[in-house]
C-alpha cells in the first residue's frame, strides 16, 4: 500500500532536499535571486524526477547493478535535454535565467540520490509520487529562499513592487553570493527548530 500522508511529509518536510538533506546546493544558492527563479528551476527538477524515477523504476530490472549508476546518468541527461530544449522554445526568458543550471540538472545529487535511493528498488508509481514530492519540497524551498533574499535585495516579490513604493533601499548584500549563505543558513536553522518543536508536541500527544 502507498501511504501517501508519508510521502508528502517525507518530501515537503522530514527529508526536505534543501532543508533537512542539504542537497541540491549549487542551483539553490545560484538560481534564487528572484523569486519567480526559484519556482523555475523547482518546476524544472519535478519534470526531471517524475520522467526520470518513471523510467529508471520501469527499467530497474534489466539495468545491471555494475553499471546503474552510469545508467542512470544517461537516462537523466536525456530527460534533461528534452526539458531543456521545451523551456528554450517556450520559455526563453526563464532558459535565459536559469542559463548553465538546467543542463546542470544531470549530475543534481537530488536526482540521483532519489534514483539509486528509491526508484530503483521501488515500483513505477510510488516512484512517480515520490518525483513529485521531493520536486514540490525542493520547489517550496527555492521559491522560499528566492521570495527572501529577492524582497530584502530588490523590494520586490516575483517582480511586484511591495517595498520600493514606501521608499525602502534595497539591500543588494542579499542578492548576492554570500547573502544567499546567510539566508540559506537562517531559513534551515527556522524549519529545523519548527520541525523539532513539532516532533516534540507531537510525542507528548502520543504519551498522554
Amino acid at each position: 500500500m502507498i501511504d501517501i500522508k508519508k510521502m508528502i511529509r517525507a518530501g515537503l518536510i522530514d527529508e526536505n532536499p534543501t532543508f533537512v538533506q542539504l542537497l541540491g546546493m549549487c542551483p539553490t544558492l545560484a538560481v534564487t535571486t528572484t523569486a519567480l527563479n526559484g519556482l523555475g528551476m523547482g518546476i524544472t527538477v519535478i519534470f526531471v524526477l517524475v520522467l526520470s524515477n518513471f523510467l529508471i523504476s520501469l527499467l530497474r530490472k534489466f539495468i545491471p547493478s555494475q553499471v546503474r549508476i552510469a545508467s542512470y546518468i544517461v537516462i537523466i541527461s536525456g530527460v534533461v535535454t528534452a526539458i531543456q530544449l521545451l523551456i528554450k522554445a517556450y520559455l526563453p526568458a526563464l532558459d535565459k535565467s536559469l542559463g548553465l543550471f538546467i543542463p546542470l540538472i544531470v549530475v543534481n545529487c537530488i536526482i540521483l540520490a532519489r534514483a539509486e535511493a528509491f526508484a530503483s528498488k521501488n515500483a513505477v508509481l510510488p516512484s512517480i509520487l515520490d518525483g513529485v514530492f521531493m520536486g514540490l519540497g525542493f520547489t517550496l524551498a527555492l521559491t522560499l529562499l528566492g521570495i527572501v533574499r529577492e524582497f530584502l535585495g530588490y523590494g520586490t516579490v516575483f517582480g511586484l513592487d511591495i517595498l520600493l513604493r514606501f521608499g525602502y533601499k534595497p539591500i543588494l548584500f542579499f542578492v548576492q553570493p554570500a547573502g544567499a549563505f546567510i539566508t540559506l543558513g537562517v531559513l534551515i536553522a527556522t524549519v529545523n527548530a519548527l520541525r523539532t518543536k513539532f516532533l516534540s508536541a507531537s510525542k507528548k500527544e502520543e504519551n498522554k
